[in-house]
Order: C-alpha cells, then structure tokens, then sequence
C-alpha cells in the first residue's frame, strides 16, 4: 500500500472526466442517478470479466467488487413504501444480479459474468424505457396545467416507484 498521499490523486489526463462526472452526479435527477449506476455496473462488470479473461484477478475482483457495491445501493435506494410489490421484484433481480456477480468471481466463470452483463443491460434499457414513458406522461399533464386565472384541473404525472 502506498505511503504518499499523491498516489490516490487522479492524473491530469483524468480530472476533466473526473469534473464532468461530479457535476453529472451533483445536477442529476434520482431517474437518472439511477441510469449512472446501472451504467457504472456495467463498465465494472466488464471489467471483471475483462479481467478473468486476461487471468488478471485483481482487475477481476476490483470490478466485480465495485459492481457488488453498485447493486447494494440500487437495492437500499428504492422507495418501498411507493409500489412494495414492484420494488419487491426488482430487489429480486438485483439479489439474483448481485449472487451471479458473487459465483462469476469466486469461481472466476466467464459464462456468469456475461450473465450478469446481459441481465444489468436489460435493466438499464427496462430503465431508460421507463424514463421516457415517465417523460412522455408528464408532458401532456405539464401543457394542459391551467394558466395564471384559468381554471381547470391538471393531470398528475405517475410517480416512479423506485428512486432513481
């Protein structure tokens, strides 16, 4: 473990990407946190199965590690007490994500780790698929809010259950 506290500082070619990915993460909407984690999980994902391919097992485990880590917080930020059925299955899937992502490295399975691919890429498209549905319901409902002396009701636009 180094000892210098300048080993752990990014280096220059990384702090623009750094910053943009700050002010990504600060001015984001929950849905869209969401979107950044399930992409994160993908790009550790592929790197630990990048890193089992090359026999590369610390690349290997610090990937899946942090896929690991990703996966606890999706699960932990859901708003149960919005849709408790719908957020129970989504913590099924994750659960089962999280166990592949486990068993694909301590049994250091390609085949389990692409597995666990496949299922976070169908969650990110399921996810950027609700996104635009949610979008799409609240622009109507935002036209049709009665001006400054109007009356009227307006539509409410549904809540998404799980916090993004």
């Amino acid at each position: 473990m180094p000892t210098d506290s300048t080993s752990y500082a990014p280096n220059k070619a990384s702090q623009p990407a750094a910053a943009y990915l700050q002010t990504q993460v600060l001015t984001a909407s929950p849905a869209k946190l969401r979107l950044l984690l399930l992409d994160g999980a993908l790009r550790f994902l592929q790197q630990g199965r990048d890193g089992l391919v090359r026999k590369d097992y610390s690349a290997s485990y610090e990937g899946f590690s942090q896929t690991r880590n990703i996966i606890v917080e999706l699960i932990s930020s859901m708003r149960v007490q919005e849709a408790p059925e719908l957020c129970a299955r989504v913590r099924s899937l994750y659960t089962f994500i999280f166990q592949t992502v486990v068993e694909a490295s301590l049994e250091k399975d390609i085949t389990k780790a692409d597995k666990a691919i496949e299922l976070v890429q169908f969650e990110r498209e399921t996810w950027v698929l609700a996104m635009e549905k949610l979008a799409s319901d609240s622009a109507p409902a935002a036209s049709t809010q009665p001006g400054p002396g109007q009356a009227g009701t307006a539509t409410r636009a549904p809540v998404l259950s799980v916090q993004g």
